[in-house]
C-alpha cells in the first residue's frame, strides 16, 4: 500500500521529525511504500532542516533553510491527491491545521484512514 503520512510538526521541537522517522520505518518494514512529508523536506533542502530547532519554529526554518510552508503543503497534498492509497495519522494529529487540511483531503477522496500507533517492543 502506498501511504502518506501525517502528523504535527509546528511547534514541537525539532518539528516531530523523529516520530516520523519512526513511523515511517516501520510501516516500510511492514512492506509499505511511505511518503514522508519529513524526509521531502529533508531532500528538498539537501540537509536535516529539523536540527537545531527546539521549538519546531516555521520561521526559523525559513531563515535557516528557505522552507517555505506553502510549497511543503503543496507537494504533501499533491502525493495525496495523485498516488497515496491511504493516510496514516500520527498521535496528536487533531491538533495539527496541515494534518487536518490532509486528513480532509484523504476523507474527500475516500482513502483508506490508519491511526498509527508505535509498535510495542
Amino acid at each position: 500500500m502506498i501511504i502518506y503520512l501525517a502528523g504535527p510538526m509546528r511547534g514541537i521541537p525539532e518539528f516531530n521529525f523523529p516520530a516520523f522517522a519512526t513511523a515511517t520505518a516501520d510501516l516500510r518494514a511492514q512492506g509499505h511504500m511511505v511518503f514522508s512529508p519529513a524526509e521531502r523536506d529533508n531532500r528538498v533542502h539537501g540537509c536535516d532542516i529539523s536540527k537545531g530547532n527546539l521549538t519546531g519554529d516555521e520561521n526559523k526554518a525559513m531563515i535557516d533553510h528557505g522552507f517555505i510552508l506553502r510549497l511543503a503543503l503543496a507537494a504533501d497534498l499533491d502525493f495525496i491527491c495523485t498516488t497515496a492509497d491511504a493516510i496514516a495519522l500520527l498521535p496528536g494529529w487533531e491538533n495539527s491545521k496541515g494534518a487536518q487540511a490532509e486528513y480532509a483531503t484523504a476523507v474527500a477522496l475516500g482513502l483508506r484512514i490508519i491511526n498509527y500507533a508505535p509498535s510495542p517492543f
